[in-house]
């Protein structure tokens, strides 16, 4: 048969559009056309099957003019999950495999040139593309790659380490020649990680942490150099409740895009830090294809940025529209790819350039001016939509010599976990994402209450949306204390934790 049609996905997004290999053999000049928007490192595929083939001890058809198309012709493909498809398409269109048992398969890989498979990039959504599809189709993928779509329940996953397996097991009989994975690859969550109670003193941040946590909210930590900020914000984690398996699945689906996911990290929420040099495009995801950024890869964990000041403030920018929605749509002239964001926003800087002021001990060397600069690099949009604006303050060494230790993570994950159940058993979501009607029916505050609120709102000129926020800060203490409504003892609880900076 000089024609054979082989299943693979190419990567669109967070999504995996179906493709189909043709392969086509003529007689002519000898020749190898590949055609359907392949990307550089595609069209490079030649040489690299051709080489797999012939240290394989397979036969490359060199007298044949050979033809691939990659359809559908108008979507753009990229990487090199396509040279085992090309492979077996060769192989079955010159005769060596039968290609009736192609059928039912869908497979992607790249080949070295010895023709052993390397792994690729998103695995997880090929597997999740076939199960949402109701495909009845086996998937094959290099080992590491296998590991993670079998995190995909009810997915028939098989492995090959060689493109000689793959041989062996298309001839009759030759089925045990592949490895099965199992949905056994997806291990439980591992525990552990950087504890609360390693944090001396500050009482006040830690529970900023915890109502944070609890709610799902957005958390301004400033302070001097040295207080814990990042200490604290790296146990955030730990506090939050396990991911559900969609959840899971979600996080991982967009790691694996990047090629950052482990099948041994698998539900654990991602901890995403970049450097305060990252650009904009780092942060939010773009690029030609579009890859994912930061805050994608961050979806259902925590985002921390560290000396917020110091991040481009482009970057910043485009953190306002992700921190609302949710969503992230790149738009280019030819292409527009959604990626989700659903993350949780940590931040953390000093009071002024020299980070000392407002220190017990330590003079401030910046000029007011200095300090109004240093700040106003933070706008107020972007101020606007951070929940909780907390002081970290420098602690003195023998009051630090003499602080207990704090409470575990296990015992304040534990009333997080509670009051994330409250939330979701009377709104169906946690507290930060309340919007509209459901936030003023679910976000009632008392009449005490109330007029406390509108007091401190109008003394500090608040925006509706801080307005709004504080709500849903409120809302998260009184979850944390059990209680239906919001009392005037939460509500000015969570007017404290929006103070603003020291200026």
């Amino acid at each position: 048969m000089s024609l054979a049609v082989i299943h693979s996905r190419a990567l669109d997004g967070l999504s995996a559009a179906p493709v189909s290999v043709e392969v086509h053999l003529a007689n002519g000049l000898p020749s190898f056309t590949l055609v359907g928007l392949a990307e550089t490192e595609v069209k490079e595929a030649r040489e690299r099957v051709r080489a797999a083939l012939q240290n394989s001890g397979l036969e490359f058809p060199h007298n044949k003019r050979i033809t691939i198309s990659l359809a559908p012709a108008d979507l753009p493909k990229e990487g090199g999950r396509f040279d085992l498809p090309i492979a077996l398409g060769l192989l079955a269109a010159s005769g060596q495999i039968e290609a009736e048992r192609l059928e039912g398969l869908e497979c992607a890989g790249e080949l070295s040139l010895a023709g052993e498979l390397r792994p690729v990039r998103g695995a997880l959504a090929m597997g999740l593309a076939i199960k949402h599809a109701g495909l009845a189709r086996r998937l094959l993928l290099p080992p590491d790659s296998a590991a993670e779509a079998a995190l995909v329940r009810d997915l028939p996953v098989y492995s090959a380490k060689h493109l000689l397996d793959i041989v062996a097991a298309l001839v009759p009989g030759g089925e045990h020649a592949l490895t099965p994975v199992g949905a056994a690859a997806a291990a439980a969550p591992t525990l552990g990680g950087p504890d609360l109670r390693e944090i001396r003193g500050q009482a006040g941040p830690k529970r900023a942490l915890e109502i944070a946590a609890a709610g799902g909210l957005s958390l301004l930590l400033s302070g001097p150099p040295g207080t814990g900020k990042s200490m604290l914000a790296q146990r955030l984690p730990g506090l939050l409740p396990p991911l559900s398996e969609e959840e899971a699945l979600e996080s991982a689906a967009v790691l694996s895009l990047a090629g950052e996911f482990h099948p041994a990290a698998w539900g654990q929420r991602p901890f995403r830090a970049p450097h305060h040099s990252a650009s904009s495009v780092a942060l939010v995801g773009g690029g030609s294809p579009p890859r994912p950024g930061e805050i994608s890869l961050a979806q259902h964990g925590v985002l921390f940025l560290d000396e917020l000041p110091e991040y481009p403030r482009s970057a910043l920018e485009a953190l306002r529209e992700p921190m609302e929605n949710g969503r992230i749509l790149i738009a280019r002239a030819a292409r527009r790819v959604e990626f989700p964001a659903r993350f949780q926003l940590v931040a953390a800087m000093n009071p002024c350039p020299c980070g000392y002021l407002g220190h017990p001990s330590r003079e401030c060397r910046c000029t007011p001016d200095q300090v109004a600069r240093y700040q106003g690099r933070l706008s107020g949009p972007f101020m606007d939509r951070l929940d909780l604006l907390v002081e970290v303050p420098a602690l003195p060494p023998q009051v630090l010599a003499a602080a207990p230790d704090g409470e575990p993570s296990a015992t304040v994950a534990a009333r997080v976990a509670r009051a994330r159940t409250l939330a979701l058993n009377r709104q169906g979501c946690c507290n930060a994402r309340l919007e509209g009607a459901a936030l003023e029916q679910q976000a009632r505050p008392e009449p005490a209450a109330l007029a406390l609120l509108q007091q401190a709102a109008q003394r500090l000129a608040w925006s509706a949306r801080a307005y709004h926020r504080v709500l849903r800060v409120a809302r998260s203490v009184a979850d944390l204390a059990g209680s239906p409504g919001i009392e005037p003892a939460a509500m000015a609880e969570a007017v404290q934790l929006r103070r603003g900076l020291r200026t």
